[in-house]
């Protein structure tokens, strides 16, 4: 008896690998569109602080695409001013945490002894506090601005990059290129940077990626709370602040801040996640 058996192989295509397509490529879209809108906000600064009574509380239209707030002001213009505000703090505050929690960290790990006693507990101290709530404390003191908020969310940030790095020192500076490294007299500094860091940079980078999505957040707590960034700049916080006493009469006050604000935040935990099952060589295939 003979006959043929017929195999079906499912071809890669309909809503389901659409889906996953718009996923793969919806964080890079987000990303350039908040880049974008960082851009423009120097060339809308002017129209962002105009006030055109007029147009207070104008809903979305074609000549406002997202309508006007309470003194007249273009919303598309304040939301592109403000997005070049939450990318210089969430790259700022990153790049500063980021290299104070590499020393402390790297040194912690690599000397050992009192020294990773000292700071060690010095990120307990830290760790102790509610971050947002120290970073409350610290813009408070320096008062208000982009400067200071960089400063305050720097310093309550460090902690993680510190234990991270250190916890890959310590399991890495047994390895046999740097043993041999020390026993050819190679200082301490130049084994960190040339033998260590490059090995630990994987999940230092995806540390710092979730960082910028926390300081985006931060940075709109602060500005919420009046400790940000002050008008007439323009701040996503302060978008929202301002926009809840009108939340009934003018929703678009706080829909278009909100919903750019999520997005971003999004867009860039979905980066993180990605980056990270990249360079994790443990997830990846065999």
């Amino acid at each position: 008896m003979t006959g043929s058996i017929r195999v079906s192989v499912p071809v890669d295509g309909g809503p389901a690998e659409l889906l996953r397509r718009v996923m793969r490529l919806f964080p890079w879209l987000v990303l350039l569109a908040w880049i974008g809108l960082a851009l423009l906000g120097p060339l809308l600064a002017a129209s962002a602080s105009q006030v055109d009574l007029p147009r207070i509380l104008a809903p979305p239209s074609t000549a406002l695409p997202l309508g006007a707030d309470d003194l007249g002001r273009p919303v598309l213009a304040r939301l592109a001013t403000g997005a070049g505000t939450s990318l210089a703090v969430g790259c700022g505050v990153v790049l500063v945490s980021a290299a104070v929690g590499t020393l402390l960290g790297g040194v912690a790990g690599f000397a050992g002894g009192w020294v990773d006693l000292v700071i060690v507990r010095i990120s307990d101290v830290f760790l102790a506090f509610p971050g947002i709530l120290l970073a409350i404390a610290l813009a408070g003191i320096l008062g208000p601005g982009l400067g200071n908020v960089v400063i305050a969310l720097g310093v309550v940030s460090w902690v993680g990059y510190a234990r991270l790095l250190r916890a890959q020192v310590l399991s890495l500076r047994g390895r046999d290129h740097v043993l041999a490294a020390r026993a050819l007299g190679v200082g301490p500094a130049r084994i960190l940077l040339r033998h260590l860091l490059p090995l630990a940079a994987a999940p230092l980078i995806v540390e710092a990626t979730f960082g910028v999505a926390g300081a985006v957040v931060a940075e709109a707590g602060l500005s919420f709370l009046g400790l940000g960034v002050q008008p007439p700049a323009a701040s996503w916080g302060s978008m929202i602040r301002d926009g809840v006493a009108h939340m009934l009469t003018a929703p678009h006050l706080v829909a278009a801040p909100g919903a750019a604000l999520m997005l971003v935040v999004l867009a860039v935990n979905l980066l993180g996640d990605r980056l990270r099952d990249h360079l994790d060589v443990r997830s990846a295939p065999a």
